[in-house]
């Protein structure tokens, strides 16, 4: 364990957090925090009102040039980042215990899953939580059902064809398919 260090910032550093870390009761307020939020953000009546929302989950002001459809679900919050101009479709899950930055002008279709957490996997470690960050770059476009794995970035301009399974980093400018996910082509 990294001692000294606050369990928030070695969350970000990907090593294993179990649940008898002394930290643990951090995340689980925030935990709550973002249940408690969600709930207004999935009962919303506008756009306005979903970004006013997940700002608060987040910590950040959403510029309002950026669009999220709900439902939108996220497990943790405050490690989410999103640009200007994004549009975010129905029945996303970022989970971002381990970072999620959305950088400007990004697509992301509905029912797309960000997943930045894992598990180890020896049976009796299975429970501790190892995090990696999800990096999305600017005008990329993530189709519909698709799901990006812990530590990848997705390039600049780049397209993650729906239903993919991402595990590895797709350059920019670069169409990917399949599970796993699989180079089709290149842009331009």
């Amino acid at each position: 364990m990294m001692h000294g260090k606050d369990i928030f910032d070695r969350l970000k550093a990907g090593g294993p957090i179990r649940l008898n870390d002394p930290g643990y009761s951090k995340i689980n307020e925030v935990v709550n925090h973002t249940i408690r939020l969600s709930q207004q953000l999935n009962t919303a009546t506008d756009t306005d009102q979903i970004r006013k929302y997940l700002s608060e989950i987040i910590g950040m002001t959403i510029d309002e040039t950026t669009i999220i459809f709900s439902p939108f679900y996220t497990n943790f919050g405050r490690f989410i980042q999103i640009g200007k101009n994004v549009f975010i479709n129905h029945a996303c899950s970022f989970l971002d215990m381990g970072g999620i930055t959305i950088e400007d002008e990004v697509l992301i279709g509905p029912k797309v899953n960000l997943i930045t957490e894992n598990h180890p996997l020896d049976p009796n470690d299975r429970s501790a939580l190892i995090t990696k960050p999800i990096i999305v770059r600017r005008k990329a476009w993530i189709g519909a059902g698709a799901t990006i794995l812990p530590g990848v970035t997705i390039g600049e301009n780049a397209v993650v064809a729906a239903g993919a399974v991402v595990s590895k980093d797709v350059p920019a400018n670069t169409v990917v398919g399949g599970v796993p996910a699989k180079e089709i082509k290149h842009i331009g």
